[in-house]
C-alpha cells in the first residue's frame, strides 16, 4: 500500500468502527429507552383510565396516547435519519470532512445534553434532542464510510462494515437500560455520552483528512494532523487521482456491462442512473424492508406489554463490473429472506417467539444497509455514489413516515390488533424479491453474448 502508513490506516479504520457502534445509529435502540422514559413518568398525563374496568381504579390505564406519542417522536427521528443523509451529503461534499465532523459533534452533543436534562416536565424537548441526535449520528457515518478509500480492493468490504456498525449501535441504549436498572440514572450516562464529544473532536483532528479520501488513492497519500493535507496538497491529490480514474473504472463503471469487449464507455449522468430501472426497483426493496423495521422498532416495546399482559461464483468469461453486480444478487435475496423471516415471526401473537424476531431483526438490518451502501458501489458509477446514497435514504425515508399512521391504524380502529396490518406488509415484503431477481436476469442477459462470442 502506498501513503498513509499501515498502522495509521487501521487507526482510523478501528477508531472509526467503535464511533460507528458507540454512537452513530442509537437511535435503533428506541425501545429500551421508551422502557426508562416510560417508567420516569414521560407523558403520563396522556394515559387515561382503561373505560372497561368500570370503575375499578386498581387496573392498568389506557395509555395508547402515551405509546403514539413515543411512537411520534421515533417517526420524526427515523425520517430525518434518512431523510437529511441527502442534503447532509451535499454538505460533506462542499464543506468536506473537518467541517462536516465539526458539524456533527455539535449536533450529537447538544441532543445528549438535552435528554440528559429533561424531565417529565419537558418531555416534548425529545421532540428536539432526538433529531438532531439522529443527523448528528448520520454524519459520523457519512465522514466514516470514506475511510474504505484506504483500503483498495476491500473498500466494498470496509463500507458494509461501517453499515454493520452503525446498526449494531442499537446496543448502546440497551446497556443505558440495564445500567438504569442497576441503579445508574439517565443523566449520568447521557452526560457520559456527552464528554465523549472531546474524543470525537481528537479524532477529527488527528485521524481523519481535512479534505475527501480520494479513490483511488495516489501514491504518497497522506492525512492527519501532521500531514500536507492542505489546500495545496490537496489540489495535487485531485489531480493524481484524475489520472488514476480511468484504471478505475474498468471495475467500476456499469456501462461495461452494456458495452462490448473493446468499445469505448460513456460515462454515464447522474439522473440516467436515478430513472434507470435498476436503481427504482432498489429504491423499492430498501423501502419495504426498511418500513417493516421501523414500524417494529417504534412498536416493539408496545407489543411485549401486551403480549405480556401488563408485565413489562461465475463459470462463463464474464465481464469485471457483471461478475460484482451478480456477487450482489445473493445478499439482495438474502436481506429479503430475513425481513420474511422476521415479519412473519413478529405476526405470530407469542411472547417466547419475539426473542427469534429481535434477532432476525438486528441480523435483517445490518444485511440491509450494508447491502444497500455496497450494491450502490458495485451497480453504478462511482462519482455519482454519494448523492444516489443520499437521494435513496431521502425518498425511502418518505415512505417510512407510514409508520406512524400504521401504528394509529393497529392501536385505534384494530384495537390492538395487528394481524391485518402484518398480513399486508408481508405481501408487501415478497414484492422485494423481485428487485434480486430482476439484478440476476439482467447479469445474465448482458452474459449470454459474450458466451456465444
Amino acid at each position: 500500500m502506498q501513503g498513509a502508513s499501515l498502522p495509521l490506516r487501521m487507526a482510523t479504520l478501528l477508531t472509526g468502527l467503535l464511533e460507528c457502534i458507540g454512537f452513530a445509529g442509537v437511535l435503533f435502540g428506541w425501545a429500551s429507552l421508551v422502557f426508562i422514559f416510560k417508567t420516569e413518568r414521560y407523558f403520563e398525563s396522556l394515559c387515561e383510565p382503561n373505560a372497561t374496568l368500570m370503575g375499578n381504579a386498581t387496573g392498568p390505564a389506557d395509555c395508547r396516547a402515551q405509546d403514539e406519542q413515543f411512537s411520534l417522536i421515533f417517526t420524526v427521528a427515523s425520517f430525518m435519519n434518512n431523510f437529511m443523509t441527502f442534503p447532509t451529503g451535499f454538505i460533506f461534499d462542499r464543506f468536506k470532512t473537518t467541517v462536516t465532523r465539526l458539524l456533527a459533534i455539535f449536533l450529537y452533543t447538544s441532543a445528549t445534553l438535552i435528554i440528559a436534562f429533561t424531565s417529565a416536565d419537558s418531555a416534548m424537548l425529545l421532540f428536539l434532542a432526538m433529531p438532531m441526535l439522529t443527523v448528528g449520528g448520520i454524519l459520523f457515518l457519512i465522514t466514516n464510510l470514506q475511510v474504505g478509500n484506504l483500503f483498495g480492493r476491500h473498500r466494498s468490504t470496509i463500507i458494509t462494515l461501517y453499515n454493520g456498525a452503525f446498526d449494531s449501535s442499537s446496543a448502546v441504549f440497551l446497556i443505558i437500560k440495564l445500567l438504569y436498572e442497576w441503579g445508574v440514572d439517565l443523566r449520568s450516562s447521557f452526560i457520559f455520552i456527552s464528554v465523549c464529544s472531546a474524543w470525537h473532536v481528537g479524532r477529527t483532528f488527528l485521524l481523519m483528512p481535512r479534505g475527501h479520501i480520494p479513490y483511488p488513492l495516489p501514491p504518497n497519500y497522506s492525512y492527519g494532523l501532521c500531514s500536507r493535507d492542505g489546500p495545496r496538497e490537496e489540489g495535487k491529490t485531485a489531480t493524481e487521482s484524475q489520472k488514476l480514474e480511468p484504471q478505475s473504472k474498468a471495475s467500476l463503471s456499469p456501462k461495461e456491462e452494456i458495452s462490448g469487449p473493446g468499445q469505448p464507455q460513456e460515462p454515464r449522468s447522474f439522473w440516467s442512473c436515478v430513472f434507470s430501472r435498476r436503481y427504482c426497483w432498489h429504491l423499492v426493496w430498501l423501502s419495504v424492508i426498511q418500513l417493516w423495521h421501523y414500524l417494529f422498532i417504534g412498536t416493539f416495546n408496545s407489543l411485549l406489554t401486551i403480549l405480556a399482559r401488563g408485565d413489562q461464483a461465475l463459470g462463463s468469461p464474464a465481464s469485471a463490473s457483471v461478475v460484482a453486480l451478480s456477487s450482489a444478487v445473493p445478499s439482495l435475496a438474502l436481506t429479503s429472506l430475513l425481513c420474511l423471516g422476521f415479519a412473519l415471526c413478529a405476526s405470530v401473537p407469542v411472547l417466547p417467539l419475539q426473542y427469534v424476531t429481535f434477532i432476525l431483526q438486528v441480523v435483517s438490518r445490518s444485511f440491509l444497509y450494508g447491502g444497500n451502501a455496497a450494491f450502490l458501489t458495485l451497480a453504478f458509477p462511482s462519482e455519482h455514489f454519494g448523492k444516489l446514497f443520499g437521494l435513496v435514504m431521502a425518498l425511502s425515508a418518505v415512505v417510512s413516515l407510514l409508520q406512524f399512521p400504521i401504528f394509529t391504524l393497529s392501536k385505534g380502529p384494530l384495537k390492538n390488533d395487528p394481524f391485518y396490518v402484518n398480513v399486508m406488509l408481508v405481501l408487501l415484503t415478497l414484492l422485494t424479491f423481485v428487485h434480486p431477481f430482476l439484478v440476476y436476469r439482467e447479469c445474465r442477459r448482458q452474459d449470454r453474448p459474450q458466451e456465444v462470442a
